[in-house]
């Protein structure tokens, strides 16, 4: 018989990823409710002493593959594993988070298993005996709850920033299991990290992000300065992107990242449908753009009708105050 709600604990360079705490955190009381055990899967090498942390935020148990072909991330390589052990031990739902490996993963482990899989889902809960997923559809135009009342394991993935992070302070039970690597059809020969003492974007509770309005890319110093004063992430529209006045990897919407923070705060962004999709469920968005009519003023929970040049380092200002 099917039983356990398993997380996905994913990690990149020894660091559990911020998502898989939300994820047990808010696993836990769907198993509560439904009588069944909170599973972690930690797949990696040397990672088993990262399986404690993982009982603090809620698993009653973990289980650690290791091998050293799992060092870095292959699609091959962690589907073998994930797919193997679901296999095995059956649990009854499966749990990703909605970042980039989890997104690869996910799709990838579902096939494995004929499963189905729900994406980027932000609201879970049971009701009738079932886990019901909350997601966003037609570029957030239209909200939907969904179950997979037939499917062994149910699959989602679920969009960073979604749930609270809360400490169970419980010692989880550690079971070491073979990892099953498999072929590996592509090798990863080199990661290239950017130092940053900016939070990484998906999981910022704070974001500040410039469009169009921004001009230039030497202008984009303005919101990092607001950002480093409120411990932001800094983040851009895909007009900023498609300009060449940032890195890609800083876009936010449906062809960039889908971010979920406590605070957005959008300047110079006009508000196109794909931005929207990749930041509306931001708790609290604030617009600054000088178009009285942009689209961005319809999200907004605050806006501002301003010149982004005056507005942002008068705001900065006004935070500085406020902190000291």
């Amino acid at each position: 018989m099917a039983k356990g709600i398993w997380v996905f604990a994913e990690q990149l360079g020894g660091q559990i990823k911020k998502v898989s705490f939300e994820l047990l955190s808010e696993g836990r009381k769907v198993a509560d409710t439904l009588g069944e055990e909170l599973c972690a899967v930690l797949v990696g090498k040397d990672v088993a002493g990262l399986a404690a942390s993982l009982g603090e935020y809620g698993a009653d148990k973990v289980y650690v593959a290791e091998n050293a072909a799992l060092e870095n991330y292959t699609t091959d390589g962690y589907t073998n594993v994930v797919a193997d052990l679901v296999k095995q031990y059956e649990p009854s739902a499966l749990l990703l988070g909605c970042t980039v490996t989890g997104r690869d993963l996910a799709a990838q482990v579902a096939q494995r298993l004929e499963t189905g899989l729900l994406t980027d889902c932000i609201g879970m809960e049971v009701a009738d005996g079932q886990i019901v997923f909350t997601r966003p559809l037609y570029a957030g135009k239209v909200i939907v709850k969904a179950s997979v009342p037939d499917a062994r394991p149910v699959m989602a993935t679920i969009r960073p920033n979604t749930f609270p992070v809360a400490s169970n302070a419980k010692a989880a039970e550690v079971v070491t299991v073979d990892a099953n690597v498999g072929e590996v059809r592509a090798a990863v020969k080199e990661v290239i990290r950017v130092a940053s003492e900016r939070p990484e974007l998906t999981e910022a509770d704070a974001i500040v992000s410039g469009g169009r309005g921004m001009k230039g890319p030497e202008n984009f110093k303005v919101l990092e300065e607001l950002a480093d004063t409120i411990g932001a992430a800094v983040g851009a529209s895909r007009a900023a992107v498609d300009a060449g006045w940032i890195a890609q990897s800083f876009q936010v919407g449906q062809t960039g990242k889908t971010v979920s923070p406590i605070l957005y705060v959008a300047c110079g962004i006009s508000g196109a449908i794909q931005h929207l999709a990749g930041m509306s469920s931001a708790k609290c968005i604030v617009a600054i753009n000088k178009d009285e009519e942009a689209n961005i003023f319809k999200v907004a929970d605050y806006g501002i009708v301003a010149d982004l040049f005056d507005a942002v380092p008068a705001l900065k200002e006004e935070i500085k105050k406020v902190i000291a």
